[in-house]
């Protein structure tokens, strides 16, 4: 596989640099939702070690 181009590049970093451009204002949005948002961490964790006392249960009764 051969390397790419200048121009590939610089399409390429010019597309990254536009992308970024787009999504800046909903990223700023959501970063200052998550700021004001009430904190829910036993709805978050309840579930994760559910899910990993599961898999830690299918593992057991695969061995």
């Amino acid at each position: 596989m051969e390397a790419a181009a200048w121009w590939e590049i610089l399409l390429g970093g010019l597309a990254a640099l536009l992308v970024l451009l787009w999504f800046r204002p909903g990223v700023k949005a959501a970063i200052e939702r998550s700021r004001n948002a009430k904190k829910d961490w036993p709805a978050v964790l309840i579930p994760l070690a559910l899910v990993v006392v599961f898999v830690l249960l299918l593992i057991r009764l695969v061995r």
